[in-house]
């Protein structure tokens, strides 16, 4: 039997629209913007495999969370499609725009480029799967326990929405399947090289301007594999470019679905 993708799907008028979140994240990370667009679009936004509520699985290749992407559109009986994918699912959509073409209407991708990068979620790990969540009896106190891995209270509030409540025994545990997200953490985030055909659909890549993940030197690549691209840099924001400053970004965003 095929395993399908949670999503939700917001709206019913417009070109469809798929949203992809990146590492640690879950659909409800969108749901702001999802909301935005399902005025023009009909948005689905999504948990890729082994993060929210989507189905935990032992491997996680880029081949097989775009495999999931189209999977899902088949299952909704979407033949074409805008996609937008952040940080690793701007990876997720690049690899639907290699493999699957003639799917996509637009590829929308953000602060993300096709390379490798540090392994700077390394303490997260440790904090999911080290600490005894089971044995902490409030959020509060798991934050606590958090902030010697992440110190930064907003990365700490985006990781804790990863906890839910534990039904055996009590505490917390994670809704996502660390230690897969884990085993596959590597390939995750290192070379990600395409093919040499390049992808001549409508691209968006859109960064944050004090983020550091798509340099200048990264363009030439990007315009390589996808020679129509445009690029759009979203003041006062970082790598989440979306939360940091989100009418900059929607208004980028819906600026370049619209062109």
């Amino acid at each position: 039997m095929e395993q399908i993708l949670n999503h939700k799907v917001y709206g019913a008028n417009g070109d469809s629209l798929f949203i992809v979140h990146g590492i640690f994240g879950m659909l409800d990370n969108w749901q702001y913007h999802a909301k935005l667009l399902s005025k023009s679009h009909q948005v689905v936004s999504i948990d890729a495999r082994n993060h929210g509520k989507s189905f935990h699985a032992d491997s996680m290749s880029y081949d097989e969370m775009a495999e999931d992407i189209v999977r899902l559109a088949d299952h909704l009986n979407i033949s074409k499609f805008h996609l937008l994918g952040h940080s690793m699912g701007g990876k997720i959509a690049m690899r639907v725009a290699e493999k699957f073409p003639d799917r996509l209407q637009s590829l929308v991708v953000v602060d993300i480029a096709p390379k490798s990068y540090p392994a700077g979620h390394v303490p997260y790990f440790k904090a999911f799967l080290d600490l005894p969540l089971h044995n902490y009896l409030s959020r509060a106190e798991v934050d606590e326990a958090f902030a010697q891995y992440a110190p930064d209270k907003g990365v700490r509030q985006f990781l804790l929405k990863n906890l839910e409540i534990n039904p055996e025994g009590g505490g917390y545990r994670t809704k996502s399947n660390m230690r897969s997200i884990q085993k596959f953490y590597e390939e995750m985030i290192g070379d990600f090289d395409l093919s040499k055909d390049a992808y001549m659909g409508q691209v968006l890549f859109i960064t944050g301007a004090k983020s550091a993940y798509v340099k200048e030197e990264d363009k030439f690549k990007i315009r390589s594999a996808f020679p129509k691209v445009s690029f759009e840099q979203v003041p006062r924001a970082g790598h989440w470019v979306h939360a940091e400053n989100p009418q900059e970004f929607y208004q980028k965003l819906l600026g370049g679905l619209q062109a």
